[in-house]
């Protein structure tokens, strides 16, 4: 494991009742409901709450490719995250698709953009090699 320098943030929360519960953070900047995937409850579900984490961050992670490369990234830069949740053999497990959308930029720079954002991105990389992943440009 490699020796960490600094600790730039570390996001807390506190979650009761598991799928069917609530969680909030501890700067109270997040409270939500909970539901399982599938049913009718009034909360999202973490395969969502995980979707969104990861976008967010992997637009991030293309921002940072884009200075590096000289490239202007779009405004409007979107990535559509979906993350199953995949039951096999009663065994339980996670697949994604990143759907990556770099309007105005030639289809080779906005690969490479996401290319090098999948090696960057904390999220990518926590996943690599623990889920199947494709990431697509539209």
């Amino acid at each position: 494991m490699a020796q960490i320098e600094k600790v730039l943030y570390t996001g807390k929360t506190h979650t009761t009742g598991g799928r069917d519960g609530a969680s909030r953070s501890s700067d109270g900047n997040l409270e939500i409901k909970l539901s399982s995937p599938g049913t009718s409850g009034a909360g999202t579900n973490p395969e969502q709450l995980f979707a969104a984490g990861w976008s967010a961050c992997f637009i991030g992670a293309m921002g940072l490719a884009a200075r590096k490369m000289k490239v202007a990234i779009p405004a409007d830069v979107a990535v559509d995250a979906e993350v199953d949740l995949v039951n096999t053999d009663g065994a339980y497990f996670l697949q994604a698709r990143l759907n990556v959308n770099l309007p105005g930029l030639e289809r080779e720079v906005a690969r490479e953009l996401a290319e090098a954002a999948h090696q960057t991105c904390p999220y990518s990389k926590a996943t690599r090699g623990n889920i199947d992943v494709v990431i697509t440009i539209v």
